[in-house]
């Protein structure tokens, strides 16, 4: 019997199936249609609430504009070589009431080895216009940064001047689903990993996108990827909704171009009044004794 049990234990076979079963223990068994793995996002919540609360103590605002029903589209800015804004903009609205909130992001971060996957497990839906009414038709709430790549390898000078906007796709994506647009201003992502330069020529060679230089990256190595703790501030804007658009909005470029740019200037305004209540990027606003 011991000779049985020491054999079946060295067995290759033996280890794959304790490792799978080590993994299933953050996993589900199924996932929605978009990769959401609520059991690998409850694992993950004590970590995320310790960034939310301590580590960048984030402060929101603006959540009484939050629709209570119906179909909504938060359109943010957007920074940060990780998507940290991403995760802790849900996890502003998960406090709000909003728990089955997802995220567009780009292709760029899909490709990335264990981070793609694991932002898929947490919400993460690769950005189309196919994806977002798709979730918005199932009644989830969506979150877009129509700032895109432009706006996630920006460098440091560059920092809370929004880009531009595309060509107003989300806005006749609210129109077509008749969801609501609500602005989400952001400030703290962008002092996370402020980008110094980007050595695009180089990454060009490697098969890169982009390749980064920031005040510990590449220098401290693989400490490089370590966030900052900047002071966060999240606010969310007065709603707009889309059905005030003239018959054939959805389809009409201009019109939509117009609103984008509209919602693009609210959400620069609400930026620049953020980076003024906070003060210090890292300490915050400093109170009087």
């Amino acid at each position: 019997m011991l000779a049985e049990a020491v054999s079946e234990a060295l067995r290759p076979a033996t280890y794959g199936r304790w490792w799978g079963d080590l993994a299933m223990r953050w996993r589900s068994d199924e996932v929605d249609p978009f990769g959401f793995d609520p059991v690998f996002a409850a694992k993950l919540a004590p970590a995320l609430d310790l960034l939310f609360e301590r580590y960048w103590r984030v402060e929101v605002s603006g959540t009484e504009h939050l629709p209570r029903g119906g179909r909504v589209l938060l359109v943010s800015n957007h920074a940060g070589l990780v998507p940290w804004d991403a995760l802790m903009l849900r996890q502003a609205l998960v406090r709000a009431g909003l728990p089955e909130v997802r995220f567009l992001l780009e292709d760029l971060f899909f490709h990335a080895p264990f981070l793609g996957p694991s932002l898929n497990r947490l919400g993460a839906v690769r950005a189309c216009q196919e994806n977002a009414q798709r979730l918005l038709e199932a009644g989830r709430p969506v979150i877009v940064f129509p700032e895109g790549t432009k706006g996630a390898t920006k460098l440091y000078r560059d920092r809370y001047r929004l880009q531009r906007f595309g060509r107003g796709g989300f806005v006749r994506l609210a129109a077509r689903t008749g969801a609501t647009l609500v602005p989400v201003a952001m400030v703290g992502s962008e002092e996370v990993h402020p980008m110094l330069a980007n050595l695009a020529w180089l990454a060009r060679q490697v098969g890169l996108s982009f390749l980064p230089v920031t005040p510990t990256f590449p220098w401290l190595g693989p400490l490089g990827a370590l966030p900052l703790p900047s002071k966060w501030l999240v606010r969310f804007g007065r709603p707009q909704p889309t059905r005030q658009l003239a018959p054939g909005a959805p389809e009409d470029a201009v019109q939509a171009m117009a609103q984008a740019e509209a919602v693009r200037n609210q959400i620069q305004d609400m930026t620049n009044d953020l980076l003024e209540e906070r003060g210090h990027p890292f300490l915050g606003a400093q109170k009087s004794p």
